[in-house]
């Protein structure tokens, strides 16, 4: 009679809603888990469960008079998780088929994700072989009962959904000692809590997330801040994305793809809404290829309309550029505010702005969304297109992977016409409620600590070179402030992660990605993280190695998951979407990459497949060689590229900024390594800059034309 009428009363209070099925039957050894985002936690778990289970309640708790009471209501039994006889006590309450709920983070989070896993709930699931009943609590964090500092949002009765996923089971390691087979069964514990989180995220469109947004943090919450300082609030972006997308509307079709050509700023994030709610594909142009490469993306995206700004075109002299552009309308962007009518503003003013969800027409977020070129580092950009759901799922699984809230400010350099940059720069933070500094440039090495001191940003990304160049040039005070930096593009040098380590007392966390997978593959977090590594498989997503002949250890790295692209806009069939696939089939992306996976799901790369060289008969990373010349020459840039050799098959090349490295210097930092010599270039070349692209990434097309031109 309680429980019915504690279960009524949520109901009514917070409009608790419960998806998924409990298990039938339920199994006869089973422990309840969740994650713990408030004080109400308890209560909701005890009210909804179909079976009355036996609540696993710390001391710390139990010491608190006022909790009493309510622990009082449901058959519990007090325990110190640090006593390792505690867990005995749990392990004969589920041999003797009792069920038992726990939450494995054992504190109400004060980060908005997971917090650390202890060793007792997940050893207790090996230990007796019971299956694992995960529940998702998602809305609590923002009720009165959280644990959250301002600014996080928190109201008197926020929405509650509980979201009961599949059984799952943690099977007992074999080998090692028992603190080594605590700490193995407590990382599968923390994957299967990373992926509840992840799958409990409802799959919605870009501009639905967005609105999600405004509406939960408000729209007088500053959300956006670029180089003009021009601070906006979610009721500008809205205002500004409600009336771009109106014009944008005019001038193209519903489905159609549409060239943007804009820089970082709060005016091009207005305009992808706005694109986004009027149902429109942006196209993200990358304006530091050459005419051919814009030109070549456009057509294998059959884009009609470009769209642009006049200053920025001015600014960042493309107008040659843009005027070469043929089969293509240019639009600016300064021409289409004259063409918003008083009609238009009484529609913003009266209709649209107080219900923006009214004037929006729903679609399946499984449509394209965007549109990204891949970087020509491997011939002709391809256009890959993200659906909604796709970039959702991403960030879904990044915030159960990697905790960030509203407490925390992005510095965001990259480029918006990058996957790392538009996805992990822009949308995520935005549709999660974190304030984001957009800067135009990552080129500007002083500019980026100056822009992360002055604004107290926390959280950076950028490339191994990026980071690299704003260590050289920052003050040590600048980074102060930076709570963890994101790395990614190409492998991060362990001079690199020192350099950050020592100077500024930062941790550098190493991720992987690709523009197919909406970036992000893998990642490194603050709970779990491994050097060398590019961290653990996202959430959600399979994976196969295929081996291939000549390499030994490892092999080439197959994915597929939710983040998955739709397909391929290639420049041989123009407009034809061409769907992932693999040898395992459709649905799987092959990345190209050499990778070895450790027991611990551990990420390591040897090397890209397409940069491998035959040498002698051998299988050479061209990856080793760059290493080897890192290690030589720690202080300046190196890339390795190859030519034909009549006598050795290929031959390695060496393009280095050092004037003074040579192949002595190369041998003995091989030597030191322990590496082959075979893995040491065959010849150097001294170049005053090694050829870049926008990413930051070396442009290895113009080096291995460089390098066939060698005599």
């Amino acid at each position: 009679m309680l429980k019915s009428i504690v279960r009524i009363s949520l109901k009514l209070l917070f409009r608790v809603r419960v998806e998924g099925q409990y298990p039938q039957p339920m199994p006869e050894r089973l422990i309840v888990i969740a994650n713990h985002q408030s004080f109400l936690d308890a209560m909701l778990l005890w009210a909804f469960l179909p079976m009355d289970a036996v609540w696993v309640v710390h001391t710390q708790i139990w010491s608190r008079w006022y909790f009493r009471p309510i622990v009082r209501m449901a058959r519990h039994v007090v325990v110190d998780t640090a006593n390792p006889m505690a867990i005995k006590t749990l392990v004969h309450l589920i041999e003797a088929g009792e069920s038992v709920a726990v939450f494995p983070e054992g504190r109400i989070t004060v980060t908005g994700g997971l917090m650390k896993m202890y060793d007792g709930p997940a050893f207790m699931a090996a230990k007796t072989g019971a299956a694992l009943l995960p529940i998702a609590i998602d809305g609590a964090i923002h009720s009165l009962l959280s644990r959250m500092a301002p600014p996080f949002p928190r109201k008197m009765f926020p929405r509650i959904r509980l979201t009961v996923m599949p059984l799952a089971y943690i099977e007992m390691p074999e080998t090692g000692t028992g603190k080594q087979r605590r700490r193995i069964t407590s990382q599968k514990m923390q994957q299967v809590m990373e992926d509840l989180r992840f799958r409990a995220h409802p799959i919605k469109t870009l501009h639905e997330a967005f609105l999600d947004a405004v509406e939960l943090h408000g729209r007088g919450t500053c959300i956006l801040d670029d180089v003009r300082q021009d601070k906006q609030t979610f009721g500008h972006l809205l205002k500004a994305s409600l009336a771009l997308g109106r014009l944008v509307g005019r001038l193209t079709s519903e489905g159609e793809i549409v060239g943007v050509l804009m820089p970082n700023s709060g005016t091009t994030v207005a305009l992808l809404m706005g694109m986004f709610a009027s149902r429109r594909v942006p196209a993200m142009l990358n304006y530091s290829l050459g005419v051919d490469g814009v030109q070549s993306a456009c057509e294998s995206a059959c884009i009609k309309t470009v769209l642009t700004a006049r200053a920025f075109v001015e600014k960042a002299r493309l107008t040659e550029k843009v005027n070469q552009l043929q089969n293509v309308r240019i639009v600016y962007l300064e021409d289409l505010r004259p063409q918003f009518s008083l009609s238009d503003k009484l529609w913003l003013l009266f209709r649209a702005l107080p219900n923006p969800r009214a004037v929006m027409r729903g679609f399946d977020p499984k449509h394209a969304a965007v549109v990204l070129f891949t970087s020509g580092s491997e011939g002709k950009p391809k256009g890959v297109v993200l659906s909604h759901a796709a970039i959702m799922a991403n960030a879904a699984q990044v915030k159960s992977f990697i905790a960030f809230s509203r407490q925390d400010r992005f510095l965001n350099a990259l480029p918006m016409f990058h996957a790392f940059g538009l996805v992990a720069g822009v949308l995520i933070p935005i549709t999660t409620g974190c304030n984001v500094y957009l800067y135009p440039s990552p080129l500007h090495y002083r500019m980026i600590p100056e822009v992360t001191y002055d604004f107290d940003c926390n959280i950076l990304f950028g490339t191994p070179a990026f980071l690299a160049n704003y260590a050289r040039v920052a003050h040590p005070y600048d980074f102060a402030r930076l709570r963890f930096v994101v790395a990614g593009a190409e492998r991060l040098p362990n001079e690199v992660r020192q350099t950050w380590l020592d100077k500024f007392g930062v941790r550098v966390l190493e991720g992987y990605g690709a523009t197919e997978c909406a970036p992000i593959i893998a990642a490194n977090s603050e709970i779990s993280s491994q050097a060398g590594s590019v961290g653990r498989l996202m959430p959600g997503m399979d994976y196969r190695i295929e081996p291939v002949p000549g390499i030994d250890r490892g092999g080439e790295l197959h994915v597929s998951g939710p983040n998955l692209m739709l397909g391929y806009l290639k420049h041989d069939q123009p407009g034809v979407l061409q769907p992932p696939s693999s040898i395992y089939g459709s649905g799987w992306y092959n990345t190209g990459d050499v990778v070895e996976i450790d027991e611990q799901g551990f990420i390591y790369i040897t090397g890209r497949l397409k940069r491998f060289a035959k040498v002698a008969g051998e299988m050479v990373s061209l990856e080793v060689a760059e290493k080897i010349a890192a290690a030589a020459s720690p202080g300046h840039r190196h890339a390795a590229s190859t030519k034909s050799s009549a006598h050795r098959g290929e031959m390695i090349i060496l393009f280095t900024q050092d004037p003074a490295l040579g192949r002595d210097r190369l041998l003995a930092a091989a030597r030191s390594l322990g590496l082959p010599e075979l893995a040491v270039a065959r010849r150097v070349e001294h170049l005053g800059k090694i050829p870049v692209l926008g990413s930051g990434k070396s442009d290895y097309v113009q080096l291995k034309e460089m390098a066939e031109r060698l005599v």
